[in-house]
């Protein structure tokens, strides 16, 4: 439904491929986290996460470093230097991670921008800026899926199958921001060339 996996599976093979052909740090770490699919770039976020220990929103070159490893992206010392010296504008030695994932995000017009927003709106029925399963009861039928029809999955079970589609791999937490809603399509929409197709695709799924 959301990024569908055959749009997944282009996207990592289109990123695989253009890893080749670039020599760009940033981009060749984008391109290595879209290899692994719409999640890839949210996934390395989390890991981010869970060692800013302090929650200043900031990574020094070693957590920097021990992140890209606990990620297993492969990247080499003096790659991770240069990226790192990309992203510490202010030389301070430290960057801020959310900066750093809007930057590796690929690129997306406003009007992507905006119809990803239209469709988180009209998911967070409360209006708190986070989906949860209580947001989902009025929206989403759970009743189609194949698992709660055959009687092995509960409609929360269903919900929570949804939600964990957008949250990041290494942290389910039931729970997804507008940043990981937004992180998950950047990767969708990098597999979509026309900003029509990547509409009409949306309005579909999320009929908007």
């Amino acid at each position: 439904m959301p990024g569908t996996a055959r749009h997944d599976r282009e996207m990592a093979i289109q990123a695989k491929r253009n890893l080749s052909k670039t020599t760009d740090p940033v981009e060749r770490l984008r391109l290595k986290c879209l290899a692994r699919g719409s999640a890839g770039i949210k996934g390395l976020g989390k890991v981010f996460q869970i060692m800013d220990d302090d929650n200043s929103r900031t990574l020094d070159f070693k957590e920097f470093v021990k992140g890209l490893n606990d990620y297993a992206m492969m990247i080499d010392k003096e790659e991770a230097q240069e990226i790192f010296r990309i992203f510490d504008k202010d030389g301070s030695g430290t960057i801020d991670f959310d900066e750093f994932l809007v930057t590796l995000r690929p690129p997306m017009s406003n009007a992507r921008k905006e119809i990803i927003m239209q469709a988180f709106r009209k998911l967070d029925k409360t209006g708190d800026g986070v989906i949860t399963i209580e947001d989902l009861r009025g929206v989403y039928n759970a009743k189609h899926h194949p698992k709660y029809q055959n009687g092995d999955w509960t409609e929360d079970q269903v919900f929570r199958a949804f939600l964990d589609n957008f949250d990041s791999p290494y942290d389910k937490d039931g729970k997804v921001t507008t940043e990981e809603f937004m992180n998950y399509y950047a990767g969708v929409s990098a597999s979509i060339d026309t900003d029509v197709y990547f509409i009409v695709m949306m309005k579909n799924a999320w009929k908007l």
